[in-house]
C-alpha cells in the first residue's frame, strides 16, 4: 500500500479490502493472465481512484461491500486502459518497473488489458444501478476516444490548446470524474452533490494530467517512473510544447519534422519549450484546474471525508513540476 495512506487508516483499510477483492476476480484459467493481473493490483500505485470513490461514498448511507466493488471497478478500468496504453506506446516502464508487454508479450498484453474490462463489467452487473451502468459505459467510451484522439494527432505540430484539453478530459480527468460520481451516485446522495463531486475529479483530473505532461519535460526518469521526454518520442505533444508552438519557433519546427529524434534533439526541444515560455504558461493553466478543485472542494458538506480529500488533492497537485 502507498504510503501516501497511512495517515488515513480507516481509508487504508477499505483500500486494502478492495485490493482484496481485486485479488479474488483475477482467478482466471490462464494463469499467466492471473499472475499478470495480481502484478498489477499489487505494483504499488496510489489508489487514488478507488479512494476517491470510497470518500464520495462516505458523503450518502455507506454500504462497504457496495462501495468496494464499485472502487474495484474503476481501478480495474483503470489498469486495462494503462496496459493497452502500454502496447501502443511500446513502453518499457510503468512506475518504474517493467511493463506487461515487456514482460509477456504485446499478444498477451492486449488479452490481459481486454479480460480486465470483462471483469469491471461482470462486477458492475452484480453491483451498480442501471443508471450507473450507463454512466460507466459512457464514460468509458469518451476515455477510449481520449486515447484515439491522442493516437490520430501524433507528431501533429498544428495540435491546439482546444484540442489538447479535450484529449485528456476524455483520458484523464473522465474517469477522476467518474471514481467521485459512482461513489456518490450509488450512496444516494443528491443529484446536485453527485455532479459537485463530477466537476471536482474533472478540475483535479485535467490538472493531474497537466502537471504530469510538464513533467516529461522537467522531471527525472526515477521521480517520474518513465524515460525523459518520452511523450516527445512517440510523437505526444503535449500542453508545454503546444504552447511554445504558438509563437511559431521555425528553430523548433524544423528539430519536430526530423522524428524519430535522437537524445541531442530531445534535449534540444526540451531547452526551446522552456525557452519560448510552454513549460510557465502550462503551470499556470495547471494552477488554475487546481484552484478550481480546491473551491468546489470546500464547498461541500463538512465531515472529516471532506478534510481527506483537500488533503488528498494537495498531495497529487501541489508537487514538483
Amino acid at each position: 500500500m502507498h504510503i501516501i495512506w497511512n495517515q488515513y487508516p480507516e481509508i487504508k483499510e477499505e483500500l486494502l479490502e478492495i485490493i482484496k477483492l481485486m485479488d479474488e476476480n483475477a482467478k482466471c484459467k490462464d494463469k499467466v493472465i492471473e499472475q499478470s493481473i495480481k502484478d498489477l493490483i499489487h505494483a504499488n500505485g496510489k489508489m487514488i481512484r478507488p479512494a476517491f470513490t470510497v470518500l464520495a461514498a462516505h458523503f450518502g448511507e455507506y454500504e462497504p461491500e457496495k462501495v468496494r466493488a464499485l472502487a474495484s471497478v474503476v481501478e480495474l478500468f483503470h489498469m486495462a486502459t494503462l496496459v493497452h496504453d502500454d502496447v501502443i506506446d511500446d513502453a518499457n516502464l510503468r512506475r518504474g518497473v517493467p511493463t506487461i508487454q515487456a514482460k509477456y508479450g504485446k499478444e498477451y498484453a492486449v488479452y490481459i488489458g481486454d479480460y480486465l474490462f470483462c471483469i469491471c463489467f461482470k462486477i458492475l452487473a452484480s453491483t451498480a444501478s442501471l443508471q450507473s451502468i450507463q454512466v460507466d459505459s459512457l464514460s468509458m467510451s469518451r476515455i477510449c476516444l481520449g486515447e484515439v484522439e491522442q493516437l490520430n494527432s501524433r507528431f501533429n505540430t498544428e495540435v491546439s490548446v482546444k484540442n489538447y484539453l479535450k484529449r485528456i478530459a476524455g483520458k484523464t480527468a473522465e474517469l477522476f470524474s467518474l471514481s467521485l460520481y459512482i461513489g456518490a451516485a450509488e450512496s444516494g446522495c443528491s443529484d446536485k452533490l453527485t455532479k459537485s463531486f463530477w466537476r471536482i475529479g474533472h478540475h483535479i483530473g485535467m490538472a493531474f494530467q497537466i502537471i504530469d505532461d510538464i513533467l516529461d519535460y522537467t522531471g527525472c526518469e526515477k521521480s517520474v517512473g518513465k524515460d525523459h521526454a518520452k511523450d516527445i518520442q512517440e510523437g505526444v505533444f503535449n500542453l508545454p510544447l503546444i504552447y511554445a508552438l504558438e509563437k511559431q519557433p521555425k528553430d523548433l519546427l524544423a528539430l519536430l519534422e526530423k522524428h524519430p529524434y535522437s537524445d541531442t534533439d530531445l534535449k534540444e526541444i526540451v531547452q526551446l519549450v522552456d525557452t519560448y515560455g510552454g513549460i510557465d504558461r502550462a503551470r499556470r493553466l495547471a494552477h488554475q484546474y487546481t484552484q478550481k478543485a480546491y473551491k468546489h472542494i470546500n464547498k461541500l458538506p463538512d465531515n472529516e471525508y471532506k478534510m481527506i480529500l483537500l488533503e488528498v488533492a494537495h498531495k497529487l497537485l501541489d508537487r514538483a513540476y
